[in-house]
């Protein structure tokens, strides 16, 4: 009598093999929807048709952008590009499930980037990464993009979505923008002209803008135990509609103030603060002393400090803390520059001076 001894889990393994070789694979069935996807390109195609100007190239194919930029103005045209991404703000637009702000960050974010360098923005393309396409999300992705783009006279011109679903968790995406400028050679600002005794002049931000997001969600969802509809009296609005206002965009402010004036540097401040952007731009043998009683701070900024009981110090480095933007000037300038913004309505603060010292920014 003889006895045969069979594995059952290996058995079953080779019936599942041989099941699974039979059956038909398609790119669906591996979580991606290509129908889906060209569905969403033909709705947003509109949302980005609506901020073409007659610089851009259409019809001439369908994988690129063409865009024949106005030399015209130019007597040595360069271009400036610059990339971006807003960064865990994302994960608060998963949170609250809106959408259509995080694409005008976006674009304003970039925008001020080559801003810096008195470049004017031509064009922008996008890149979107979601590991299961929601038509309505990315939508309002883009809806957002292309509202800025009209507000900055930008054309987006293109981009990609990629549908990839073992990369992102369900619900997520990832969001990373595009922008090429263009600049005289001769009028780029590049803060070489910055001399002891230049006024540093900021411009007001609306709150975080695209930066410092991962300790202000730790902060407020974490530390606090706040919930993004919780309505907060300090800041007159709930902990989502403080921390999702849209980064705001200087060029409008801006490009005036560089065909009248010889500005000597600018910053956009982003991650590192006042301290980490405007050193960027000072000469060696240059500082920047900056006097923190000059502007009001936004609320979010005291309201996190008090919740997160975060060092005063790493606050300013952390956060803009209420500063977006700064425009080194010459002293015979400021004032002139000062009174063509108030008469826009708009808000400007003298915010410190230039010094001789180690390069750098000093706080007081």
């Amino acid at each position: 009598m003889s006895v045969s001894i069979v594995d059952f889990p290996m058995a079953q393994r080779y019936i599942t093999r041989m099941k699974k070789k039979t059956e038909k694979m398609t790119y669906a069935a591996s979580g991606v929807d290509v129908k889906a996807g060209e569905n969403a390109v033909e709705k947003i195609k509109s949302l980005a048709a609506s901020t073409f100007n007659s610089q851009v190239l259409t019809g001439l194919g369908a994988f690129g952008g063409f865009f024949a930029p106005d030399m015209g103005a130019y007597r040595q045209p360069v271009f400036v590009s610059s990339a971006d991404g807003v960064g865990t703000k994302l994960k608060i637009a998963y949170m609250t499930d809106r959408h259509d702000t995080v694409g005008s960050d976006l674009v304003n974010h970039c925008i001020n980037d080559i801003l810096v360098h008195g470049a004017r923005a031509l064009f922008f393309l996008d890149y979107i990464g979601v590991g299961k396409l929601r038509q309505e999300v990315i939508v309002a992705v883009i809806d957002g993009l292309a509202r800025a783009c009209k507000e900055n006279g930008v054309a987006l011109i293109g981009g990609e979505m990629a549908e990839l679903p073992d990369m992102y968790r369900p619900g997520e995406y990832d969001l990373a923008g595009f922008v090429v400028g263009i600049v005289d050679k001769e009028k780029i600002v590049d803060g070489s002209a910055i001399r002891e005794g230049d006024i540093c002049l900021g411009l007001p931000s609306n709150g975080l803008h695209t930066n410092g997001y991962s300790l202000a969600r730790k902060v407020a969802f974490e530390v606090g135990g706040f919930g993004p509809d919780d309505h907060v009296e300090q800041l007159d609005a709930t902990v989502s509609e403080a921390l999702m206002k849209v980064h705001t965009c200087y060029a409008s402010i801006i490009h005036p103030l560089t065909e009248k004036f010889d500005i000597h540097g600018m910053a956009h401040i982003t991650g590192g603060g006042i301290p980490g952007n405007l050193k960027r731009v000072l000469p060696d043998g240059l500082t920047a002393a900056i006097d923190k009683s000059t502007w009001p701070v936004p609320p979010v900024f005291e309201w996190l400090r008090e919740v997160g009981n975060i060092d005063p110090d790493d606050i300013y480095t952390a956060f803009n803390m209420g500063i977006g933007y700064i425009m080194v000037v010459d002293p015979d300038d400021a004032e002139g520059i000062i009174g063509d913004i108030a008469a826009t309505g708009e808000k400007i603060y003298r915010i410190g001076s230039i010094k001789k010292g180690e390069k750098g920014v000093s706080l007081v």
